[in-house]
């Protein structure tokens, strides 16, 4: 009889410990909350209202009939700071479709940033950012899109559509001063601003792992 219970007790564990794995394993290639499918490429860009670090609300559809570059970041990541270092691989892209209509907004989903609000601002201080980091301390418009690294780049066009989601570049090596690198989001911009679909519209983000509230 206890040989029985034992056996028993063992089985549910197991299957405990699977349901877990597999929940975890769910979570890291989804992305999206309470099983709801992350953004989707061609359809309606997930809405949000979030706070900048100075407390200003932002809301994405404020912007409609424009193209929206969403860069999920996390300054304390060595990704970012790459991307924000010597490369300085953002700035140049904004710079590139400067008076273009795009807006370009960063968003921090790292269960701590409300915690950090000084720490950010000072980095973008010193980085000399253009546009602001929202603050997305639960999480919610992260999982809303599905973003998984820091940094994970989105595009929402002028329809308020997904246009892009992955990767700012194909440098994974992050090859300093690298001048061949494919910037996968400068050309979907180009395209957009020229009214022509994008020909790479999905890419594998790389970088560090967003730091969601467990």
């Amino acid at each position: 009889m206890l040989r029985n219970r034992m056996a028993s007790g063992l089985v549910l564990g197991a299957l405990g410990m699977l349901g877990l794995a597999l929940n975890v394993g769910a979570q890291e290639k989804g992305g999206a909350t309470a099983g709801k499918p992350a953004a989707e490429i061609g359809k309606p860009a997930p809405d949000f209202a979030l706070k900048d670090t100075e407390g200003k609300e932002v809301k994405l559809s404020s912007f409609k009939g424009k193209i929206v570059v969403l860069e999920w970041t996390n300054h304390e990541c060595p990704v970012v700071k790459f991307h924000h270092g010597d490369n300085d691989t953002m700035l140049k892209t904004l710079e590139g479709v400067k008076g273009k209509d795009v807006v370009w907004l960063a968003i921090d989903s790292s269960h701590f940033c409300q915690d950090k609000v000084e720490s950010i601002k000072a980095w973008a201080k010193l980085k000399n950012l253009p546009y602001p980091i929202l603050l997305d301390p639960t999480g919610a418009t992260g999982h809303a899109y599905g973003a998984k690294n820091t940094p994970h780049m989105f595009i929402v066009d002028k329809d308020g559509n997904l246009a892009y989601a992955g990767a700012i570049d194909d440098n994974k090596k992050m090859e300093q001063g690298k001048t061949n690198a494919k910037n996968y989001v400068a050309e979907a911009l180009t395209s957009l601003i020229s009214g022509q679909t994008v020909a790479v519209k999905t890419t594998d983000a790389y970088g560090c792992s967003v730091k969601y509230k467990q």
